[in-house]
């Protein structure tokens, strides 16, 4: 892991391990909520009842923060997951009616908390991308 990885890895892995564990015992209503919000944008889901959906979701959130906690797991790996789940993120803010115009990507006023999400994208693809163009670089020197 580059060293200049570190604080954003730090940063996101805390939240997301913090996420996860704040929805691990959903019940009800809440789980109900998270649910309809992500068969609203995959209705696929459907097919998931709340309670194990919000528990996937958490386990899911807990083990992509404690890997981007873990030094030894490489950034481009967590960074792939980061951009995997953020994908899931800009796919619910997209399909999700009233977080945006029609055909606007600017966020409304109720779209601002998931529009920020993009973030997200941004850090995965800067943590595959250095780490993939870094590895290319140390390898090109080891050959020489």
């Amino acid at each position: 892991m580059n060293l200049s990885h570190v604080p954003l890895r730090v940063a996101i892995g805390a939240f997301f391990l913090n996420s996860g564990l704040s929805k691990w015992s959903l019940e009800g209503e809440a789980a109900q909520s998270v649910h309809g919000m992500a068969v609203s944008a995959l209705p696929p889901l459907k097919r998931l009842q709340p309670g194990p959906f919000a528990r996937a979701l958490s386990g899911t959130e807990i083990a992509l923060g404690v890997a981007l906690l873990l030094p030894v797991v490489p950034s481009a790996l967590v960074g792939a997951g980061l951009l995997g789940f953020a994908g899931g993120l800009m796919r619910l803010y997209w399909a999700t009616p009233g977080l945006h115009p029609p055909g606007d990507p600017r966020p409304t006023q109720q779209g601002t908390a998931l529009a920020k999400d993009v973030w997200l994208v941004g850090a995965g693809l800067t943590l595959v991308i250095d780490d993939l163009t870094g590895r290319g670089r140390r390898l090109g020197r080891r050959l020489r």
